[in-house]
């Protein structure tokens, strides 16, 4: 029993660790070379901070699962900025 709310300890520590370095994600795509790119990266961030709300709001018992979303979509935002890059170096040759 004593191992089990150490462990449950831990683990809301480590979670809660997470959620203040979690940033919400950059908008660094230029809207007027890549719009589609520029919006589909305002969209993300745009869901990154209602999850966040849905955080708050629920007290964070989603299971884990509103965190794991929230870092997909940091990844989305990375893909979506080396989409653009990709397209910049087409682009100049």
């Amino acid at each position: 029993m004593r191992n089990l709310i150490f462990s449950v300890i831990v683990s809301a520590l480590m979670l809660s660790g997470t959620m203040v370095f979690a940033e919400e994600p950059e908008l660094n795509i230029s809207p007027k070379n890549h719009p589609n790119l520029a919006a589909a990266q305002k969209l993300s961030r745009q869901a990154y901070n209602k999850i966040v709300a849905a955080q708050k709001a629920n007290e964070r018992e989603l299971g884990g699962h509103a965190q794991k979303a929230k870092e997909l979509l940091e990844q989305v935002n990375e893909e979506l900025k080396l989409a653009a890059q990709a397209a910049n170096k087409n682009k100049e040759k």
